[in-house]
């Protein structure tokens, strides 16, 4: 039978309406499922926002767990434009007055003028040395963990320029640079640190035969125990010199590390006035992230109300509403809060250190409080958060309770993470039921297609029989009229 291209036109039925009308109805429980994967969607999805406030817990507890993080520091100076400085946590608390009599410096060396940087020097090599000169300058000492550098000087490549570019190339501890005055262009040498045994000490094999002259390429040599003139010496290299509390250093950079255990002092300028510097407990970042602990707690307590309520007046409920393990962590978690624990001697509760528990399950920081306790007592604080000298969780610091609960929560084999594996199974398994409905659905409707096809085609046929018979019947009857007649 050939196949009807529009159903019901030979027959006035409207084969398509039927059947699209016929499937809706089959694909209803298609419908059901795909409403139930839109709620489980909407439920995994407010398990991975649950998850994600869970590590948020998780991870500032781990932070106030940790001892180091109660031994952190801050350093505070007088005179930050003269005297910098930073603490680790192995600083001590204390005060320390620093007066900066010199700075460090490198040496720098300048060569005659000469017309511009195209000038030509002369050829040979320069043979530069790092050490340290004593104070008359006739004696230098080379620095035996540092190795000469030579530098070939060739023809062509022997102008100022030239020689400026080949003595930075060759990594010789040195910069050079051109610098243009009153009287021409000079060549100038600086060394590359700061310190006394940083000093530089130059000397030419000159290819004009004569080494020590002020002439061709032995006039960028400085050996001032053998040589007079050549280059000159336009700063001296220095070491850094400073009192705190009147006791003497001295260092070979502006830097001072290991000077005063835990603490890094940075000189900046000479002072005329010694600079205070003052280590202290960092109270303002254990402030924070005592304060950023209450915060994620409170985020993911709101979060669990919202997620697990029922609006009355809506009639409508959250998508983890009634979920019995949501509830249960919930109850955990403030639980947790609200306990007493024996970790400090002195405080028992969080709320004794600020941490107040508010009717709706949050908890807020009395900023006045948290200050009180951390001044009188702060080890006996930080007992209270990182305690582990017991494996009765009763007798452990709250931040350490609270990272291994949340840790499990979040864990592989965790409530949360167990949960949420078992709505993406419901979700796959939700998919692949509406696939085979899906196929179903198709198979009927080709089914239901052709069977009103089929039946479109037999009552056009009828219609057609019909109309013949009609026909036939008004023929015979007017036949009979006019025998009638006749």
């Amino acid at each position: 039978m050939a196949t009807l291209s529009s159903p019901g036109i030979g027959s006035g039925l409207d084969v398509n309406s039927i059947v699209t009308q016929l499937v809706a109805v089959e694909r209803q429980p298609i419908t059901k499922l795909q409403t139930q994967a839109a709620s489980i969607q909407t439920q995994l999805s407010s398990f991975g926002l649950l998850q994600s406030y869970g590590a948020n817990i998780r991870d500032i507890s781990d932070r106030l767990s940790k001892p180091d993080f109660w031994n952190g520091t801050a350093a505070t100076t007088s005179d930050g434009a003269s005297v910098g400085v930073s603490s680790t946590t192995t600083a001590t608390a204390g005060s320390y007055l620093v007066n900066v009599t010199q700075l460090a410096k490198a040496q720098s060396l300048a060569s005659k003028a000469y017309a511009d940087s195209a000038t030509t020097v002369g050829t040979g090599s320069l043979h530069i040395q790092l050490g340290e000169w004593d104070a008359g300058m006739t004696t230098f000492t080379a620095d035996a963990a540092k190795t000469a550098v030579d530098i070939p000087i060739a023809a062509g490549s022997d102008t100022l320029e030239s020689i400026k570019t080949q003595v930075n190339a060759a990594n010789a501890g040195v910069t050079a640079s051109i610098v243009n005055d009153a009287g021409g262009a000079r060549l100038v040498f600086t060394s590359s640190s700061t310190g006394a045994k940083s000093a530089v000490r130059v000397t030419a094999t000159d290819d004009d035969g004569n080494n020590t002259d002020a002439l061709g390429l032995s006039a960028l040599a400085f050996d001032p125990a053998s040589t007079a003139g050549q280059m000159s010496q336009t700063q001296a290299a220095k070491n850094a010199t400073a009192t705190i509390n009147g006791l003497a250093v001295s260092s070979a950079t502006n830097t001072l590390s290991g000077v005063v255990s835990g603490v890094t002092l940075t000189l900046y300028k000479e002072t005329t006035s010694p600079a205070e510097v003052k280590v202290a407990q960092d109270v303002g970042t254990i402030k924070k992230a005592i304060t950023d602990f209450a915060k994620a707690f409170s985020d993911m307590n709101t979060y669990i109300s919202q997620q697990t309520k029922y609006d009355a007046a809506t009639k409508k409920a959250a998508p983890l509403q009634g979920d019995r393990p949501t509830l249960t962590l919930q109850n955990n978690l403030r639980r947790l809060f609200s306990d007493s624990s024996s970790a400090s001697s002195t405080y028992a509760r969080l709320s004794d250190v600020g941490l107040e528990l508010q009717t709706d399950g949050s908890l807020k920081v009395n900023d006045t409080k948290l200050s009180a306790a951390l001044a009188a007592n702060p080890a006996e604080v930080a007992k209270l958060f990182n305690s582990t000298a017991s494996t009765d969780p009763n007798e452990q610091g709250f931040a350490v309770r609270a990272k291994a609960l949340t840790s499990q929560m979040i864990a592989s084999d965790g409530a949360i993470t167990t949960h949420t594996k078992g709505l993406r199974d419901s979700i796959a398994r939700n998919q692949t039921q509406q696939q085979k409905l899906e196929d179903r659905v198709a198979l009927v409707q080709a089914r239901l297609t052709k069977q009103y096809a089929a039946l479109d085609t037999l009552m056009s046929q009828i219609s057609t029989t019909n109309s013949s018979l009609t026909q036939a019947l008004k023929g015979v009857a007017t036949t009979s009229e006019a025998i009638a007649k006749g």
